[in-house]
């Protein structure tokens, strides 16, 4: 069995196919799926398909660069729903500094308020992190010291790729290593920086319909392609694909309580 931990199946780019992708992706042994969210309106639609099929589920956040122009309104409906059940996550949050940096005060004031959300529920952290490690990581460790050192906080590093100095970084806060289609990219130097880290933190993840593995670079990602991720991992960590299997759900099952 497979856990794919951060799919946007509700995605546009599903729509002509939507349930023959999920089909696909139980047939290929990937039982469960987490969905994060982007914005509002994403997250009813992941709790909309939580509630057709088993073995999916939602997260609550907004993404960073939804940020600029959210609401104070759409921050309280993130907080509602984080109490629903099929909610496993506060995510994806986090910061992105790569397409515009004219809201970064916005940004950090989100991911502040993601983080509190998170440690108020009781529920994992899943950051988006694009060029932003050394801040994203500052103001985590702020807030845990400002609301309570001794409160556990975990999460993952989606879509982890380092740097190498980020590696420590995160395994120091006790968070999870969130590997994806990356790890598969020829020069990405993923695979480097995946042989390194602490299996037992270390989760599989597609985020379909983006990034998608070789040999499908460059086309429509989708959850079924997880065991091409988990193949990678195996031969970069000199595992065998069951390992792999077995070690990347036990992470994500304790994880997200399943």
């Amino acid at each position: 069995m497979l856990i794919d931990t951060h799919v946007h199946i509700y995605h546009e780019r599903f729509d002509a196919d939507r349930h023959e992708a999920i089909q696909r992706a139980f047939d290929a042994g990937v039982e469960r799926m987490v969905l994060p969210a982007i914005d509002v309106p994403s997250i009813h639609a992941a709790l909309e398909l939580c509630e057709r099929y088993a073995g999916l589920y939602a997260m609550s956040a907004l993404h960073p660069s939804e940020t600029g122009s959210a609401t104070e309104r759409d921050f309280e409906e993130v907080r509602a729903l984080c109490d629903h059940p099929k909610v496993v996550a506060v995510g994806e949050t986090g910061l992105d500094y790569y397409w515009d940096r004219s809201f970064d005060a916005a940004q950090h004031a989100s991911l502040r308020r993601h983080i509190r959300l998170a440690m108020e529920t009781d529920l994992p952290l899943v950051l988006h992190n694009r060029e932003a490690g050394e801040d994203l990581v500052r103001i985590l460790r702020e807030e845990i010291k400002a609301v309570d050192p001794a409160m556990p906080l975990q999460g993952i590093f989606h879509c982890f790729g380092g740097p190498s100095e980020l590696v420590d970084e995160v395994a120091d806060l006790g968070f999870h290593y969130g590997l994806g289609g990356t790890l598969t990219f020829k020069n990405s130097g993923v695979d480097k920086i995946a042989a390194a880290l602490p299996v037992d933190r270390i989760v599989l993840e597609t985020d379909a319909p983006f990034l998608a593995p070789v040999p499908y670079r460059g086309k429509r990602n989708e959850p079924a392609y997880l065991p091409i991720i988990a193949e990678k991992m195996a031969d970069v960590m000199g595992l065998s694909v069951g390992e792999v299997a077995r070690i990347t759900t036990e992470n994500a099952e304790k994880l997200f309580g399943f």
